[in-house]
């Protein structure tokens, strides 16, 4: 049966604008020999058309089929929770659009959902606005629930961090659907196709690409290429199948690491040594 990856991207792909070293020629495997997979992130910025061109960019040889983001996700799931709705949008382009395509209008008044994704352009009107309708009735909805968002010049708040704001200000608990929620990483593996024995998920943090592999009966494999180390573990009540320092230990798999992927996919090795 296939054997395909889920793959986090910061931390994992890049790290700021660079490659990290070996993942260029990880991917470029994946594509030879056409295993399935898709870069996931938790960034609502921007669309998977933007996401691809970006990967483009930086010498990574993917196209837009290969990006599934937390706004795809969401937008999604909205449409089959009330089709053709409507929601007020506390993100950017990436978000709006993803909801454009799956049926939804952007309003500012009697709004379905209220809807929460990363962005730069927060104001106290708009938490103002979120506020109102979410007192009248409107579901509150977050694309993740990741409190802050590393960047070139440090760190800004996250989407969680916003979220966390309107849920204190009405009571209301918000609904996620990004890492490591179940529908975001259920949907995911639909889009490729494959079952949860045979799906793999390469992430960077414990609490958002593991636990969400973990919950979802994925094989794990954490890389120490992003924000946690190995001393960060003894924190987790759960743990990865896979420690490697970065995604180039996949490429020349140690003999312990060889056999556990050969138990993974017991067809040829996919990344013989």
């Amino acid at each position: 049966m296939t054997t395909g990856y889920l793959i986090d991207m910061d931390g994992v792909i890049f790290r700021g604008t660079e490659l990290i070293s070996g993942a260029r020629q990880f991917i470029g495997k994946l594509l030879d020999e056409n295993t399935p997979f898709l870069f996931l992130t938790n960034n609502s910025q921007r669309s998977r058309r933007d996401v691809a061109t970006k990967l483009n960019r930086m010498g990574m040889p993917i196209e837009e089929k290969h990006v599934f983001t937390c706004a795809m996700a969401t937008a999604r799931f909205l449409a089959r929770q009330l089709p053709n709705g409507t929601a007020f949008v506390i993100g950017e382009s990436g978000l709006m659009n993803a909801l454009h395509s799956n049926g939804y209008s952007i309003v500012d008044s009697h709004a379905d959902y209220v809807v929460v994704g990363e962005g730069r352009t927060l104001s106290f009107e708009l938490v103002e606005r979120a506020v109102q309708l979410i007192m009248e009735g409107a579901k509150l909805i977050a694309t993740n629930l990741d409190p802050n968002c590393p960047t070139s010049t440090g760190t800004r708040p996250g989407c969680g961090a916003v979220v966390a704001l309107l849920e204190k200000a009405t009571g209301v608990k918000a609904f996620s659907v990004g890492k490591p929620s179940p529908v975001m990483m259920r949907a995911a593996r639909k889009e490729l196709g494959l079952e949860a024995a045979n799906t793999i998920m390469i992430g960077d943090t414990m609490d958002t690409d593991i636990l969400g592999g973990v919950q979802m009966g994925y094989r794990t494999i954490l890389v120490l290429s992003g924000t946690t180390s190995r001393d960060d573990l003894k924190h987790f009540a759960y743990r990865p199948d896979l420690i490697l320092n970065s995604i180039a230990d996949l490429l020349e798999p140690s003999p312990v690491v060889q056999m556990q992927l050969n138990e993974w996919i017991p067809t040829e090795p996919l990344l013989a040594t």
